[in-house]
């Protein structure tokens, strides 16, 4: 009964791994006539999909830690926010460089973000006064390089 139900599911829906492997083969043999087009049209738009919802997702962990260490006064605390600042900057760095594009999203990307960061950081500290606007410069750069909490001389 069992392989009578695996024979009846396509490939893409018995093992994905196997299915990237078999349309890869394909695609590189030009094999086009026995693509699985459907399952490879909704893998490639996940790809899109899933980089712009790692850019939201890192941007909100940044925005989340910059406000904490901002605002939040438990200075044993301040090396972990800032260690988190570094490596969600440098993940980004690295994610906008694979995908360049989504440097043509970072605007909305950040003002979505930074509505979520700020939200999750004010239940988690009810006490914290945090602003109802970003304070700062929201650009690529200003974000990805800036250390919010030093104070320049």
């Amino acid at each position: 009964m069992t392989k009578v139900l695996q024979e009846s599911r396509s490939l893409y829906e018995q093992d994905i791994l196997l299915w990237v492997e078999d349309t890869v083969a394909k695609l590189k043999a030009g094999d086009f006539q026995n693509l699985d087009i459907a399952n490879l049209i909704e893998e490639v738009e996940s790809l899109g999909i899933s980089q712009r919802k790692e850019l939201l997702s890192r941007l909100v962990t940044l925005i989340e830690h910059i406000l904490k260490r901002l605002y939040v006064d438990i200075p044993n605390d301040f090396n972990g926010w800032e260690r988190t600042v570094r490596n969600q900057r440098s993940d980004l760095e690295l994610l906008l460089k694979a995908a360049p594009s989504l440097k043509n999203r970072w605007d909305d990307s950040f003002t979505e973000a930074w509505q979520i960061a700020r939200k999750k950081v004010s239940k988690e500290y009810r006490k914290v006064d945090f602003p109802t606007q970003w304070q700062y410069a929201s650009d690529i750069d200003t974000i990805l390089d800036y250390d919010f909490w030093q104070v320049e001389n």
